[in-house]
């Protein structure tokens, strides 16, 4: 059945912390997962938290990539979400390998199909 879209959401475990608070490594991880994944990247907006955690979004023409960091825990929550042919996996496995995840775990969600079916999250060492 055809979607608007697809939503990766991502729980990475065991980060790198320098990584992790990093904004400027944040951001350029981000908008390579974004171009990797064959994106238009639009705009690109990151926030540094005192003292420590960075907070970021990368709209591109296709929707959106975003983290929230906590760099004291090596977690970070990232989502990705692609409309027409672009697989967010692409992006989201780049920005996992990128901060150094040790574990990942992953819910894949279509968008626009009618009512939101969650299955089980998958969780994998990287």
């Amino acid at each position: 059945m055809e979607t608007m879209g697809r939503h990766v959401i991502s729980e990475l475990w065991g980060c790198n912390f320098e990584k992790l608070n990093n904004m400027q490594e944040i951001e350029r991880i981000f908008v390579d997962a974004a171009l990797k994944s064959g994106a238009e990247v639009r705009e690109v907006a990151f926030h540094k938290f005192a003292p420590q955690g960075v907070s970021g979004v990368v709209i591109i023409s296709e929707s959106h990539l975003t983290i929230h960091s906590f760099p004291e825990h090596g977690y970070a929550s990232i989502d990705v979400y692609t409309c027409g042919e672009l697989d967010p996996n692409i992006a989201a496995d780049h920005i996992a390998e990128a901060l150094g995840a040790q574990t990942r775990e992953n819910i894949e969600l279509p968008r626009g199909m009618g009512p939101v079916q969650v299955k089980q999250a998958q969780a994998k060492a990287l």
